[in-house]
């Protein structure tokens, strides 16, 4: 059997098993451990089999995966949310399409904890959306505000989705978390001005609520000071060198858990469903990533990435133009397949495409993570609509996708102010002075 053709019966079988319903990870390591055996040999497959999970799961690097995952558990238990849109309530709610600003904000700040989008949207909804209703929102702009940006958390640094990248990739995570605070700005500003055309074309879909005294918005601001303080901490000290990630990550699980045990929403249970959640979504990851790594070794077998860099960088077509038909391509796969499986069964055959053609691996990565994110509301997988969809039942599924569609827009704006003006993502990490 030729290394091409095992190479396409191992995409067959991989897509057979994740139709099936199989864990990513699971059906990544059978597909690749069996695809080793074929073109090298069993005993090849076994050794890889045998020593891989331990000797790649003991690595130090990967201790700021946990660390990053318990810090946004703890800020959910202290209750961070809540006074997150309370402070962003204050100061923007007596605009019209306020309280969908306001919702926007919040979760952009509470992304910059969780590093979770599924977390923010589920957090999020259940503070902002009974306060829309009450105000006679739109359903459409309510849900989607919320799906929108709880779709941050996965940009904003720390990131999960940005530390599976670096890692399949060996890119520096510092660097990647850096590039992405910036287009993370720009997204929450897209999504504000999109509220604000939104609620111009029809005033209706976005009433004023009440204007907050000046004194109150300075109290509820100086409430969340704490999550101004461990930002700054951890971004900061992963900018100025003071921290590596791992070291970053240990102090923002710290701070974020003293804060936590500071507002007296930390009981033993909820410190117990707090570890749970950490355990439970780094073993996910951990096998997505141990999955992706047996699923690599294969892939160089087939030589199926090179032979592809190899003739595209041949083609006599313009780099923009083969980058323009990636992302399309992402864009495609996003309708239909969740966002980490996309990741991990691509970057090994599109990272080598992207250097052929001279694009930054950093860079493209903030690509890929917003077309993830368009993913993460497209229709019919559209992760966060349908966790949007739990918090608010009572709303049609077509009614939440019909308010994403001028979010979804915006990100498209987004991802081509990145191609072209690169430094939005690049400036940050060139500048970094820490060890990253």
């Amino acid at each position: 059997m030729t290394p091409l053709m095992a190479g396409l019966i191992g995409f067959a079988a991989l897509f057979a098993l994740l139709a099936l319903r199989m864990p990513i990870g699971l059906a990544m390591m059978l597909v690749g451990a069996g695809g080793i055996a074929v073109l090298n040999s069993p005993g090849a497959a076994m050794n890889v089999l045998g020593a891989f999970p331990y000797s790649y799961s003991a690595v130090f690097s990967l201790s700021v995966v946990p660390l990053f995952v318990l810090m946004g558990a703890f800020a959910t238990v202290s209750g961070m949310g809540t006074g997150l849109y309370k402070t962003a309530y204050s100061w923007v709610g007596h605009r019209r399409g306020g309280l969908a600003s306001a919702t926007i904000l919040s979760c952009a700040g509470f992304a910059a904890l969780s590093g979770s989008s599924i977390a923010a949207a589920a957090t999020m909804g259940k503070v902002s959306l009974p306060e829309m209703e009450r105000y006679k929102y739109d359903a459409g702009l309510a849900t989607g505000s919320i799906a929108a940006g709880g779709t941050l958390g996965i940009l904003i640094p720390p990131s999960t989705v940005l530390i599976v990248y670096a890692l399949l990739t060996e890119q520096s995570v510092g660097r990647l978390f850096l590039a992405g605070f910036l287009p993370g700005l720009l997204l929450t500003l897209l999504f504000v001005a999109t509220v604000f055309v939104v609620t111009r074309l029809n005033p209706d879909a976005g009433p004023t609520g009440p204007r907050t005294p000046m004194r109150e918005r300075f109290s509820v601001l100086l409430n969340s000071g704490a999550l101004l303080f461990i930002v700054t901490i951890v971004i900061g000290g992963i900018y100025t060198g003071v921290f590596t990630v791992a070291e970053a990550a240990s102090v923002g699980a710290f701070l974020t858990f003293l804060h936590a045990l500071w507002s007296g929403n930390l009981s033993i249970k909820r410190f117990f469903s707090a570890l749970l959640d950490t355990i439970r979504t780094t073993a996910m990851v951990f096998f997505i990533l141990i999955g992706a790594h047996f699923f690599a070794p294969f892939l160089a077998l087939t030589r199926i990435p090179m032979n592809l860099a190899t003739s595209i960088g041949e083609l006599a077509v313009p780099a923009l133009a083969i980058l323009l038909i990636i992302i399309a391509v992402y864009i495609v796969l996003g309708t239909f397949m969740e966002g980490f499986a996309m990741l991990v069964l691509t970057v090994p055959i599109v990272l080598p495409i992207i250097t052929t053609l001279g694009y930054d691996p950093i860079w493209f990565g903030i690509i890929m993570v917003v077309v993830v994110e368009m993913g993460l509301i497209s229709p019919p997988v559209g992760m966060n609509v349908f966790v949007v969809k739990g918090v608010a039942q009572h709303v049609p599924l077509g009614k939440i996708y019909r308010g994403i569609i001028p979010f979804w827009i915006a990100m498209a704006v987004c991802v081509f102010l990145l191609i072209l003006f690169p430094d939005i993502a690049l400036y940050l990490p060139n500048t970094m002075m820490g060890r990253g």
